[in-house]
């Protein structure tokens, strides 16, 4: 057990001193000390997040492990391995790159382009650069801090794969590539499933190979779901959730992260141990709705900290902690930080996580 394991006591609704923060994109872009080691590794970032078939070095391995343990200077109580969610695509045969965005050149739409796809049935060797980078982490970090792996739910990565690109536009909604998701789900509902249960078997052996590396807890995005209605969610979404967490090693515990979902009975449903909600969420009343059966976890709304006001921050982390409780509550955000969030803000956010429960 790590020194300070209060992300692991709550997430199995255990007693806490304190509810325990961290956030979504901790180590990445609003960082002005990831932008500066970004330019000095001066990699693209498909070869950096292994989206691409390429070999690896152990100084790669080291930037990493870096980059990942960047947050831990604010205080954060949980670190969260650099990687992408499209990283386990590379192995399958599907290779992103970045111009800035993720960009599949030929993009997943066929039966053939489907039945092609390679299986993750060796992650030990298909994912020996996560796996390194995990085992680098735990070493690194000496149980002083838990770290987190994580995946992409099958429905998310499947948006990226038939997209070709990111499936939200720079609007905020639905991509035009997008669309033909959506077509194919209508249309072809077979062969999209087919599509879902590979990448199922697929993410099911990602986060378990995380876990037999050394992650301590392992987190699902649905990054889709705000886009989703209820039927679309309830047939393309929730059953391979279930499939996922009932095949989880159960000796860590599990989060699902739906991007601003109200649809908190199915989540219930997932086999989760803890739900990360958006801003969407009353988190009193899913507390109550829950009866004691999962842990929660959020939901400050991520624009407060991107344009928001110190004062603005400790308002609603104050609100946050009075609504989720001292128990099963871990602090985050409803969805990961902005590129343009201020630095001093994200800072200020944990200070004061910290600070309003002195």
């Amino acid at each position: 057990m790590p020194k300070n394991d209060l992300v692991l006591r709550a997430a199995r609704r255990m007693p806490v001193e304190r509810v325990p923060v961290w956030m979504m994109r901790q180590a990445g872009r609003s960082d002005p000390a990831y932008r500066a080691l970004r330019e000095k590794i001066n990699l693209p970032l498909e070869r950096l997040f292994r989206t691409i078939p390429c070999p690896f070095s152990d100084q790669e391995i080291e930037w990493a492990i870096e980059i990942s343990l960047l947050p831990k200077r604010i205080g954060v109580d949980a670190i969260i391995v650099y990687k992408d969610i499209l990283t386990p695509l590379c192995p399958m045969g599907v290779h992103f790159r970045f111009a800035p965005g993720p960009v599949l050149d030929s993009p997943i739409r066929t039966r053939e382009q489907i039945e092609a796809l390679k299986p993750l049935d060796d992650p030990a060797s298909q994912m020996a650069f996560t796996g390194k980078i995990i085992s680098g982490l735990r070493k690194t970090l000496n149980g002083e801090l838990p770290l987190l792996g994580f995946a992409g739910s099958p429905l998310t990565l499947a948006f990226f794969m038939v997209a070709g690109t990111s499936p939200m536009a720079a609007s905020g909604g639905i991509s035009n590539g997008a669309r033909n998701v959506f077509r194919m789900m209508e249309e072809e509902p077979g062969i999209f499933h087919e599509l879902l249960q590979r990448l199922t078997h697929m993410t099911i052996n990602d986060l378990n190979h995380q876990i037999s590396q050394g992650a301590q807890v392992v987190q699902l995005f649905e990054s889709i779901a705000d886009q989703l209605d209820l039927p679309t969610y309830q047939t393309f979404a929730q059953p391979y959730h279930e499939q996922i967490f009932a095949e989880l090693d159960p000796s860590v515990p599990s989060i699902l992260f739906t991007k601003e979902c109200p649809y908190l009975a199915l989540m219930l449903k997932s086999g989760a141990d803890v739900l990360s909600v958006g801003k969407c969420v009353d988190l009193a009343a899913a507390q109550k709705e829950a009866k004691g059966r999962v842990a929660f976890q959020g939901n400050v709304d991520n624009e407060i900290l991107r344009a928001g006001t110190h004062d603005d921050i400790i308002d609603a982390v104050h609100r946050c902690l009075q609504s989720g409780g001292k128990t099963g509550h871990i602090l985050n955000l409803s969805h990961g930080l902005y590129r343009d969030t201020p630095f001093e803000n994200v800072k200020h956010f944990v200070k004061v996580a910290k600070e309003a429960q002195n």
